[in-house]
């Protein structure tokens, strides 16, 4: 049993040096950079973003066929993120009046290339008018040049909040989720405030992509200068909680002085969470959340999580909404290329009236 545990940790993972170490550039705008470089987006954000907060508010649509939608999304692991947009965007098109029909492909964020090719091709057998879906890995980027030069349908790149800059002019019709760079500093902050001055850290990224870079690598960044941080180890996990917690045993057996585990999704925070209850070591290591969705916020509650940045999960799923909305109204001029919805940090000491507001508002079209 111990050698087939150390053959999946080692299998699983591999210690890394973070590509910002290594130079590379990156070949997109950080959100807020692209707001720099473009200063009228600004503007837009800013608008687009009361329109969010607020209740729908329906316009004069020409428009009698329905709009039709395809939305690939990697909805089947812990995290409610995917599902409950998927839920948010579809009440907030009702509330809209908008006529549409959905169709949904699901995947696990670990899918094959051949998989999400044929999930792709299937969905624009259909020619839908607008094609959701992520970007996480360079497969993915090349998948979506080829969508791209078709001109049809238009494309609303979900949980990015980054413009490609290889594209140039010819961008998709929407980014739409949460900054990533913006959640990681301010969980950051949080953890910085709540720890000792000496910080020796695990890092457990998810697979090797955009997602872990933002989350991951830019936690690596933000803390490299400031004196007593530590990265003792590194792992990629496929957000797969079963090799999050092996990761976390083995690593723990060998590093005993490690007082941070710092995950980057919510499956491996839970499965971390696991392993530290495993060990009856919950009390002496700080362990982070990444999005605080529902098993997040429930591990929170139970003391099995120190802190998380909350999203407000529903944000994007209505911003999808609002961006076709004003699309079929000929208002396409008031969406902005990239939206970036609102967090708020929780921690062990949140208080339970605090919790259910913050909950209330984020899940407002998914309870």
């Amino acid at each position: 049993m111990i050698i087939k545990k150390l053959l999946l940790f080692w299998g699983l993972a591999m210690a890394l040096t973070p590509s910002w170490a290594q130079g590379e550039q990156a070949d997109y705008w950080s959100f807020q950079e692209y707001l720099d470089k473009f200063p009228e987006q600004r503007t837009l954000v800013d608008d687009f973003s009361i329109r969010v907060r607020q209740a729908a508010q329906p316009l004069p649509l020409s428009r009698a066929q329905p709009v039709q939608v395809a939305m690939l999304i990697p909805d089947q692991q812990v995290s409610d993120y995917w599902l409950r947009n998927k839920q948010s965007f579809i009440s907030r098109l009702q509330e809209l009046g908008l006529p549409f029909h959905l169709k949904s492909y699901s995947s696990p964020p670990t899918t094959t290339h051949r998989e999400q090719e044929q999930q792709l091709a299937d969905a624009l057998s259909m020619d839908p008018d607008y094609l959701v879906l992520t970007l996480n890995s360079p497969r993915h980027r090349v998948l979506i040049d080829k969508i791209m030069t078709r001109g049809r349908p238009k494309v609303i790149l979900m949980n990015i909040t980054t413009p490609l800059k290889h594209l140039g002019n010819k961008q998709p019709f929407f980014y739409v989720g949460f900054d990533h760079r913006e959640g990681t500093r301010l969980l950051t902050n949080a953890i910085s405030k709540m720890i000792g001055k000496q910080v020796n850290y695990l890092m457990l990224y998810g697979t090797r992509g955009y997602i872990s870079h933002a989350r991951g690598d830019e936690f690596i960044r933000l803390t490299a200068d400031q004196p007593g941080y530590v990265m003792r180890q590194a792992f990629y996990t496929d957000i797969n909680r079963e090799k999050a917690s092996q990761a976390v045993l083995q690593t723990l057996a060998t590093k005993p002085d490690i007082n941070l585990i710092y995950a980057c999704t919510t499956d491996i925070a839970l499965g971390a969470m696991d392993a530290l209850k495993t060990l009856n070591k919950e009390e002496h290591i700080i362990l982070n959340g990444w999005g605080g969705g529902s098993a997040e916020l429930e591990a929170l509650a139970n003391g099995h999580l120190d802190l998380t940045v909350m999203r407000m999960n529903d944000d994007t799923g209505v911003a999808m909404a609002e961006a076709i909305h004003l699309d079929q109204a000929g208002k396409a001029n008031l969406i902005p290329l990239a939206y970036s919805g609102d967090y708020a940090v929780v921690d062990k000491y949140t208080s339970a009236r605090e919790l259910e507001r913050l909950k209330d508002y984020a899940f407002r079209y998914s309870k």
